[in-house]
């Protein structure tokens, strides 16, 4: 019984100071809050936006805790990946993610393309690198470059890099919370940030 008591303490403790370390996110250190909020995709539910680069460390390091936290997603929160293209490299990236999203293939392409980056080393960063790894996903070279630089395409990317200047970022991974919060990093702590500013926004409705 004793043994019990102090077992039951001893979570019970750890309960609350998760509970109240969990409150002490600090505005400026953990999070930024925007001066000039923006529209989120879905009205009614909380948007939680990744600014990501397929190159990028930090965002291959963090993807694992995204894709955890996407397992679990609330239904009133809805999830937008929007790939970085604030250089000319970059938007080379973010043109073959979005014709992978216009093709279809994305879910399929997403992981696999990180992984043949960074655990590969393979240099898939120009239109055509991204041509040829996209033919084993059933994607035809020809059809994959009429796209690519298309009006739809250039469209997409022009909305990125203005999300990107509204929302004053500087680099990536990057997480947007329903337009007002930008919260930075590479692990685990990057989603609990998240997850108290979504329940912060839940709240405040």
């Amino acid at each position: 019984m004793k043994k019990f008591l102090l077992g039951s303490l001893a979570t019970a403790m750890f309960a609350i100071s998760g509970g109240a370390w969990a409150a002490n996110f600090v505005e400026g250190q953990d999070y930024r809050v925007l001066a000039n909020p923006g529209k989120v995709d879905v009205p009614g539910k909380i948007e939680v936006r990744e600014f990501f680069w397929y190159g990028c460390g930090h965002c291959f390091t963090l993807e694992p805790h995204m894709q955890a936290w996407l397992r679990k997603l609330p239904k009133d929160v809805n999830f937008v990946r929007t790939p970085a293209a604030m250089n000319q490299v970059w938007e080379m990236n973010a043109r073959g993610y979005y014709v992978s999203e216009a093709l279809g293939v994305r879910k399929r392409t997403h992981l696999p393309l990180f992984h043949a980056i960074h655990d590969k080393g393979q240099q898939i960063f120009d239109q055509k690198s991204q041509a040829k790894f996209f033919v084993k996903y059933g994607i035809p070279e020809a059809k994959f470059n009429s796209m690519f630089n298309s009006f739809a395409i250039t469209s997409k990317v022009a909305q990125a890099n203005k999300l990107a200047r509204q929302y004053q970022l500087t680099g990536v991974p990057a997480v947007v919370v329903n337009g007002k919060y930008v919260v930075s990093g590479d692990n685990g702590k990057v989603i609990q940030v998240v997850n108290y500013l979504v329940d912060k926004e839940r709240k405040a409705k």
